[in-house]
This record gives C-alpha cells, structure tokens and sequence, in this order.
C-alpha cells in the first residue's frame, strides 16, 4: 500500500502544470484562419489518413491544413478540399542534398526533382510554388537546411520534430508517461526556444523577404525502437496524436477570409505564404490570441511581411487582441531588441535614419523551456528596406575571349558512357546552319546501381585559361540534366558539376566554373583546371525515372572567360 501509495506520489509529483487557459473571445474581434502547415498521412510516413487527420484538425479549431508528404513532386497533387470543414491542401516534402524543402502550391513537375537545394528550390519557384527549409533546426544532420545562399522563400523556425531531438533520453521516457493524462502540458515541456533559427532568420532578412512558419512535421509516430524517431519503420507509437500537435501551435493568417471555395481558398493560403502575411502563435504557452503588427507612415499602411519606404518617421505599432496583461511585447530589429514593453499594446517609431527588419515576439511569464519558448513570432515589416521575395541575380558578363570547342562537323572528340544496363548513342545530326550533337539515352537496370548516360568531351590544352563554358542545349522534353568536369582518380575519377534545365526550345548555357560543386568525396572543393580531363553531360536518376528514354541535342561548344 505504501509503496502504491509512493509510486502514485512520484508520478504526480513529475505531472507538468497545467496550461493557462485561453481567454474568452474579445467582443468584436473577428476569427483568424489558422492552420498547421508539415503534416504527414499514411501516404508517406505518417499514420493517419487525409479524412481522419482533417477530423483532428477540426476538433483542434483549424480552419486548413498544407499536407506535406515526401515525395519529389511528379506526382499531380489533389486539387484543395474540404474535409469536415477543414481546407486541406496538398503539397510535398522534397529531399535534397542540403536537407529537406517544403514545396507548396506546386503542379505536377514535369520531371522528378532532387539532388542540390539550389537546384531544386530553383525548379519550385520557376513553376510556381513556394519553397520553405524543414527543419532548419534539427539536430539530425540529414534532415538540417545547410545552403543559406540558396534563396528560399520561406522557413520553419519552429518545427514540431525538432523540438524534442535534443531531450535526454530521461525526458523522453517521462513525456511518454505523462503524455496520456496531460499530452498538451507533456508537448509543452519539450518546448525550446529555437535560438539559432531565429538568429540565421534575422540574418537572411536583412537581404530579402524570407517567410517563418511554424511546422508541425506531424507523423503520430513515435519507433519504440529508436525512442521517438518518427522516420524508423519499425514498431511504434501512434503519438503525439495529430490533434494534440495541432493544439500545441499554429500558423495564423490575419488578412485572409475563407469563402468556402476550396480553390480560391487555397490560393489565398499560398498568397499569405508567399507574401509572409502570416504569424505563429504558440498555444501550448498561454492559449489562441490573436495580434496586429502594422507599420503606418502618412498615407502608407503595411502589416508583417511587407515592406515600407522611410519617407518620414515609420510609426510601429503592435497590439493584443484577447492577450492577458503579463504579455511581454519585444519589438526585435535586425536582431537585436529595439523596444518592450508589458500589456496589450507597444508602439514606436523608427526615424528615417534606422532602416531595419522589425519583427515582433510576445512571451510569457513562466513558458516552457530554456531558453523559453515565445508565445507569439510574426513575420517582419521591411522598414526602409525592399523585400524581394528573392536576391537579384547578377546577369552573367560577355566574354572577353572564347575558345571554340564544337560548332560543327564530326564528333572527333567525344565518346559515350553509360552504366551497363543503360544506353546511349552519339549521332551527328544535320542543324539548321551545319551540324549538332543528338545524345539518345535510355536509363536502365537497378535504381542502386545509379543508372547514367553520358555524352564525355575530352577537355583538351585550352580550358586552363578560361573560367567559364558555354554551349547551346535543347531536349525533347522538360528535364535536368549534370554538367560535369572529371579528373583522373581512381576508377570513377574526382567530378565538380552544375545542374541545368533543358526544354524543347534550344537555350543558350553559360556555366561558371566557380558555380560547380563536388560531387560525392574529393580532395578539393574546386577543381583545378589543368588536371581535368574530360567534359560530361550527364542524365541520371536524380532528376529523370528510370527506365526513361529520350533525346539532348547540345551544339556551339566553347570556353570563354
């Protein structure tokens, strides 16, 4: 007796405190769209299906969900739905070599995307979607975001899988105890602010708008195998559940009113992404509020996520709706604390000498975590400053000098390589003005044997003084193909290469050797001109099916600098 009656006192004792509440609705104040965006189903490795996930996203209050399923979007994506009143839309996760992106408003690709992040962000915003970095934050390191160059439009700076990544393996063991009589208080207690997120994030701001969301990254897996890890296939439990990691945060969309069409309503969603009008509210620190961050100068209003010319004194100004008064309001500048304040509304003024990226974080007494975890985050107002939603990219110079390698006639210098289940053919084909090159490929054999087929050019004497090659491409259909340059080394050799995009029409290609990145182990992070051999232009899996056919013709080949 004494002993249950001990145990039953260690298991109370270890109970987390249960939340603040949520205060009542203000009279007036309209209901924001709220919804959690990185959910998995049973089409990829999450557990439930579309119908049943919806169903917890109601009883948890959201109004859509943005399903992520991994993928390399090939696949048509389902036209938005409602389901049990909620706006499902569906998107994709995409792997690639610097960690996973989220692709939202994206078509079917006419090709399977992967390999290099600037490859495939670039492949998402050309046809139309947006690009957020999963998980930039993970302590896993295949799954952390490590290209910022590439410009993204958007990021998580709270992910729900991330958080628990860096718990011992005692908290782990005490959540899955707690979790079934408090799961709500047990989530919260795993909860960390995710300081160097929210520093990468400010940095990147001050070049350009770039979008915070909160990911939910729900599975309702949990690998008893691998305490928690949700991408373990093996045995299992299904939790957290979808709706408790539904209450435990949100993404909020203040300018967007659902009308009930589910098209029209998604584009309104993917609108609020792309433009960041959009802020993250923590329910599991102090309940759903709602807040206002608008930026005033004379005639000129703007709210997170746009940007306002300093054509005068900027007046900011935040304010909580249903907030209770120990809210503490930080307005946060290039990173750096500009003003604070405690209650429900901060003002300031930012004078037309302090261009900055304003944002806003609201925090409680008593939240979880350490550091502790903000309430509230929103999105910037660009004060002075443009907020492109990507870098401009320098146009490519015009070349002092060029070294012809190909323009016309045989194929003296080129030779076909392929894995051995795949084929290839080099034919010299008759050109509008001479003659082209016309590769014929079929990939083929087992996807671990990385089927490839290859036109290879001998590099030849002149490409050490040069930075630069240059040719005109075109396909037979929209693909990516790799352009390599190859040295001597072992039976593979050491390769550097640039992806590029081909279509139907014919396009004129400058790749600077600068840009080419290694591919797999070499000694160097750059090549070295004079030790390499050969040229390749290359189709492979990781960017066409296998068992694909089809034809590149590639014509004009020179160096330039």
């Amino acid at each position: 007796m004494f002993v249950l009656v001990g145990l039953g006192g260690v298991w109370y004792a270890i109970l987390p405190p249960r939340l603040t509440p949520a205060l009542p609705a203000g009279q007036g104040v309209p209901r924001a769209v709220r919804g959690a965006i990185h959910v998995h189903t049973d089409r990829s490795d999450g557990t439930g299906r579309v119908d049943d996930i919806a169903a917890a996203a109601a009883r948890a209050g959201l109004d859509f969900l943005v399903l992520t399923d991994h993928g390399d979007a090939a696949r048509e994506p389902d036209a938005p739905r409602y389901r049990g009143g909620v706006l499902c839309i569906d998107a994709v996760e995409i792997s690639t070599s610097n960690g996973h992106v989220l692709a939202v408003g994206l078509p079917a690709a006419p090709y399977p995307l992967g390999g290099e992040g600037r490859d495939v962000v670039d492949d998402i915003q050309r046809l139309g979607g947006v690009a957020i970095a999963a998980h930039p934050g993970s302590t896993k390191p295949e799954l952390q975001w490590s290209d910022w160059s590439v410009p993204v439009d958007g990021l998580e700076w709270l992910n729900g899988d991330s958080q628990w990544r860096d718990e011992s393996a005692w908290s782990m063991a005490r959540a899955l105890f707690t979790y079934p009589v408090r799961a709500t208080e047990t989530l919260a207690g795993l909860l960390d602010r995710p300081d160097a997120v929210l520093r990468q994030w400010d940095v990147l701001t001050r070049e350009r708008r770039v979008v915070a969301v909160a990911g939910a990254d729900a599975h309702a897996r949990l690998s008893l195998r691998s305490l928690g890890e949700p991408y373990d296939n093996g045995a299992s439990f299904h939790v957290p559940s979808y709706e408790q990691m539904f209450r435990l945060f949100a993404n909020t969309l203040p300018d967007a009113q659902f009308t009930g069409d589910a098209a029209a309503d998604a584009q309104a969603v993917l609108a609020a992404l792309r433009g960041g009008h959009v802020y993250s509210v923590v329910d599991a620190v102090a309940g759903a509020a709602t807040i206002s961050f608008t930026g005033t100068n004379g005639k000129t209003h703007v709210t997170g996520g746009d940007a306002i010319p300093l054509a005068g004194p900027v007046t900011l100004r935040v304010e909580l709706q249903q907030g209770p008064p120990d809210a503490r309001i930080d307005l946060v500048k290039d990173g750096a604390m500009a003003a604070t304040g405690t209650g429900s509304t901060l003002e300031h003024v930012a004078g037309v000498a302090a261009p900055g990226v304003y944002r806003v974080e609201v925090s409680r007494p008593g939240a979880p975590g350490q550091p502790p975890m903000p309430w509230m985050v929103s999105n910037p107002i660009y004060v002075g400053r443009h907020a492109a939603s990507t870098a401009p990219r320098a146009a490519p110079r015009r070349p002092s000098a060029v070294a012809v390698q190909y323009a016309d006639g045989p194929a003296t210098r080129w030779q076909i390589e392929t894995s051995s289940a795949s084929r290839a053919a080099l034919d010299v084909v008759q050109a509008t003005k001479g003659s082209e090159l016309a590769l014929r490929y079929a990939l083929g054999g087992a996807a671990s044997a990385s089927p490839f087929a290859a036109f290879v050019m001998t590099a030849g004497e002149d490409l050490p003084t040069y930075d630069r090659l240059v040719f005109t491409a075109r396909a037979d259909r929209p693909m990516r193909i790799s352009v390599q340059l190859r040295e001597p080394a072992g039976q593979l050799g050491e390769r550097w290469h640039r992806s590029i995009v081909l279509d139907t029409a014919p396009r004129h290609v400058t790749i600077v050797f600068d840009d080419l990145r290694a591919i797999g182990t070499t000694t160097r992070e750059r090549p070295t001109l004079g030790r390499i051999d050969s040229i390749l232009f290359v189709v492979d899996t990781v960017n066409t099916p296998l068992g694909g056919s089809g034809r590149i013709w590639i014509d004009d080949v020179s160096y330039a600098r």
